[in-house]
């Protein structure tokens, strides 16, 4: 039997299949338009639909850009940080000379910081001060830059600084917020022989160990204690507070430290004045200042010690009888936590000998700090004086003050 060709297979299937068997009519044709002209219209609608969610995924992304950038803002501004402290004192104080008597209140200080990290290795730091809340000709008060320099970091253990900066000398000049020291005024320590708060400009290194043991060497600009007037030789007086200052008889100043042991922070510090008064010939020339400070605290009690020595040199200061300026105090403590906070009694005896009259005296002084959270303390003490001159005995006085402080 003869095989058919698969040729003659194909023109049967092609004849036989009814798309070609029968030609569609008019109506067919019509609904076969139709369809195709809903499918149209189904797909327009679907592509409005697919617009309109683009254009809100769009909305969207816009949205989420924008939130991002309120991240990354906040990441920028945290490296300027700023801070402040302040502190409200009420003094009361009966003295021997009734018309000494002091009643007064007074917003002492008003501080704040600003710090600025430009990267991890470069940071400034600066504290802007209002003193007796008013500064005005005539006023009391003062506006004062006590603190703006540059910290460079050199390595894990050696850094520098340039600028204006407080002099490492004693605890209070560094460490002076109202939250961190006992009593509603400053000790005299460190405000008649130590003149705290004291900055001066110029540019320092520090070095710091795991061993505890840290180091500070700094020359800056220096003081300018007058010769005559009332505050003749008086330190404090001295303080040029960096304001278009002589620098032509520049200080230094070194300080070791050592907190190796738990608890314990000792230092030693030294410094030097070329010409104290900034004015050759005048009778008061160089100045040395030696300082010691010692703080030890187990458990709940803390003793502090401060010792500091002037020495000068020139003949109308030891004329005066001022050469040698002296003071010291000696300070117990014990703190504790209640369930509204944290209480701290106190005690502190001093003895200054600084160079007018009514800067040589003993006073006695107990109180108590009352911190209600961390950074806000509330402050009560009790203060005799007793002058060691008898010119000045109606100096002496008794009283108490009051102080409210904070920090941040």
């Amino acid at each position: 039997m003869k095989k058919c060709s698969p040729w003659l297979g194909l023109a049967l299937l092609v004849l036989t299949s009814p798309a070609w068997s029968e030609t569609p009519d008019i109506e067919e044709i019509w609904k076969i338009v139709q369809q195709q002209q809903l499918e149209i219209d189904q797909l327009k609608q679907q592509l409005a639909v697919a617009d309109a969610q683009l254009a809100i995924s769009d909305q969207k992304i816009e949205a989420t850009g924008d939130y991002l950038d309120t991240i990354a803002a906040p990441a920028a501004l945290s490296k300027t940080q700023i801070g402040g402290y302040g502190e409200v004192h009420y003094n009361n104080l009966d003295a021997d000379d009734g018309a000494r008597d002091l009643d007064q209140i007074d917003f002492h200080r008003f501080v704040l910081f600003f710090g600025h990290e430009f990267s991890d290795r470069v940071r400034f730091f600066s504290e802007l001060e209002l003193e007796h809340s008013f500064a005005a000709d005539g006023a009391p008060g003062e506006v004062e830059l006590e603190q703006a320099y540059v910290d460079f970091t050199l390595s894990d253990s050696l850094s520098a600084k340039g600028g204006l900066f407080l002099l490492p000398v004693g605890i209070l000049n560094e460490t002076h917020e109202p939250t961190t020291f006992y009593g509603v005024e400053r000790n005299s320590v460190e405000s008649d022989i130590i003149p705290s708060t004291w900055w001066e400009a110029g540019a320092a290194m520090s070095g710091h160990y795991g061993s505890g043991l840290s180091w500070d060497v700094a020359m800056h600009s220096g003081l300018a204690i007058p010769t005559t007037g009332e505050n003749a030789f008086r330190v404090r007086s001295g303080r040029q507070k960096v304001a278009e200052a002589p620098a032509s008889d520049p200080a230094y100043t070194a300080r070791l430290r050592y907190s190796g042991i738990p608890g314990l922070d000792l230092a030693l510090s030294y410094q030097y004045q070329a010409d104290a008064s900034q004015i050759s010939g005048d009778g008061l020339d160089d100045g040395q200042l030696f300082a010691a400070t010692a703080a030890y605290s187990v458990s709940n009690f803390t003793l502090k010690a401060v010792y500091a020595n002037w020495e000068f040199s020139g003949n109308a200061i030891e004329a005066a009888g001022a050469d040698s300026q002296t003071g010291w105090y000696v300070e117990p403590s014990y703190r504790f936590a209640t369930s509204r906070g944290d209480i701290g009694i106190y005690g502190r005896y001093q003895d200054v000998d600084a160079a007018r009259a009514q800067d040589q005296f003993s006073q006695n002084e107990i109180g108590l700090n009352y911190w209600p959270i961390e950074n806000v303390v509330l402050k009560f003490n009790i203060r005799q004086r007793d002058h060691n001159l008898a010119s000045e005995a109606g100096r002496d006085f008794d009283g108490f003050d009051l102080g409210l402080g904070y920090q941040f």
